[in-house]
């Protein structure tokens, strides 16, 4: 089981349901059943804008990630999916990351939510999903923004272990608020009271996957002809920007374009967000800028 207990369970589902109060926003929430297990989804935006199915990272929620695209929701259709064994609404199940379950999954959650032409939009470990999920099936995916993703490249091991591993396993272990501090100085360019309270719960209530991350294949990657931008952060010990944007386009015939987010450590601050925000908002005006041509000529 995720969870090590109902009391942890309830704890973090109080800050989840929280922070969703917290974002002011008119929402109606889906359960997806699939044959992964029950998926909680966040919808939001207007049903006639184009769809966005937005994907959040490892000791995430739906929530948090809606937090950093505030202004998503006035050019999309927003599904804001919880992903399965993470701290969130959705069934306890977790898949295993060497296959391509958990695009699998994601692609059956987009097809019971009846969407076509979706905008795929992941950060960190919602990178890896959302390329794992380009590689089971791009029929129904437009196109995918990926912001410090997971499956690209790793960084270097010793600097991890020392850096996070350790304290967070401190941190585990006796509860010392030093410790997990340490963890979210090494990821976050800038965190709140919220994020640290939550992220300290995750980590004291959950069981986490610790288990070595893998990388797509070079053969795997050329198959893939959906559009790709990629936001790399210059700062992100786990997965270096530089190197990710070397190997990106040594990897991806579809690469449309890579950011870097100079300064930004793995976690993006509000500035880095609104960057990412106005280019996909951006691409959502292009597109529809140029249906509009075609249609007139």
């Amino acid at each position: 089981m995720f969870f090590k207990s109902e009391e942890g369970k309830t704890e973090i589902l109080e800050l989840y349901n929280q922070k969703l109060q917290e974002l002011n926003i008119i929402y109606t929430e889906e359960c997806i059943d699939t044959q992964f297990g029950k998926t909680n989804v966040i919808i939001t935006g207007n049903a006639q804008l184009p769809p966005l199915v937005l994907i959040h990272g490892t000791g995430g929620c739906a929530p948090l990630i809606l937090e950093s695209f505030s202004d998503l929701s006035k050019h999309y259709r927003v599904f804001a999916v919880d992903v399965l064994a993470q701290p969130n609404k959705s069934d306890e199940h977790r898949l295993d990351i060497k296959s391509l379950d958990y695009g699998h999954w994601l692609l059956e959650v987009i097809i019971k939510l009846g969407l076509k032409n979706v905008t795929l939009v992941g950060f960190s470990f919602g990178g890896l999903i959302s390329l794992k999920a380009l590689e089971f099936s791009q029929i129904p995916i437009k196109e995918v923004f990926l912001i410090a993703p997971v499956y690209i490249v790793n960084g270097n091991p010793f600097v991890n272990i020392w850096k996070l591993f350790i304290p967070l396993k401190k941190f585990i272990k006796t509860n010392d608020k030093e410790q997990i501090t340490k963890v979210m100085n090494a990821l976050f360019s800038e965190y709140d009271d919220f994020a640290l309270n939550f992220l300290s719960r995750t980590f004291q209530y959950c069981n986490m996957d610790f288990s070595s991350l893998p990388i797509i294949t070079k053969n795997s990657a050329k198959d893939i002809d959906t559009p790709i931008t990629i936001f790399a952060a210059e700062n992100d010990i786990i997965f270096p920007g530089k190197k990710m944007i070397k190997r990106a386009k040594r990897l991806f015939p579809s690469l449309e374009e890579v950011i870097l987010l100079k300064g930004s450590k793995h976690v993006p601050n509000k500035t880095d967000f609104k960057i990412i925000e106005e280019t996909i908002i951006n691409a959502a005006e292009t597109s529809i800028n140029n249906e509009f041509k075609s249609f007139t000529r």
